[in-house]
């Protein structure tokens, strides 16, 4: 008869490790848009959105709310894309409790994702798309 064998338990700095590379890309992504300015036109090639409807797309607003966050222009970046800066703002502290809980040697998974957080997700960032083109909406665009 044998004994099950149990996995030996993780160190903590095999535990935080995800959430520090995550962290550290982050960090690289917001560099990158800091030290090149997506307010000038080309800066990162060209816009299919853009090109297709003539209308500002919510990407190239969040890139350039990112740029201006990172400046410090906070009512500037939420100028340029609200939905974006609350982003940051929601991923932030899931990012914090992802950390906690792997530094307090909790093996927990980033976030628990369900069908139904998924779809609101997902028909959050299409109404924001759709309303920032209406008449009422146009305060959210660029």
């Amino acid at each position: 008869m044998t004994l099950p064998v149990t996995p030996p338990a993780a160190s903590r700095g095999r535990l935080v490790r995800a959430p520090l590379i995550a962290a550290a890309a982050g960090v690289g992504a917001l560099a990158l848009l800091h030290l090149r300015d997506p307010h000038v036109e080309g800066a990162y090639g060209f816009c299919p959105f853009l090109v297709l409807t003539g209308q500002p797309c919510p990407g190239c607003g969040g890139l350039r709310a990112m740029n201006l966050l990172t400046r410090g222009d906070v009512a500037g970046a939420v100028s340029s894309n609200l939905f974006a800066v609350s982003l940051v703002l929601v991923a932030s502290v899931a990012w914090l409790v992802w950390f906690l809980r792997r530094a307090r040697a909790i093996p927990a998974p980033y976030l628990t994702w369900s069908a139904r957080t998924v779809t609101f997700a997902a028909l959050a960032v299409v109404a924001f798309g759709i309303v920032r083109l209406t008449p009422w909406g146009a305060w959210l665009a660029p």
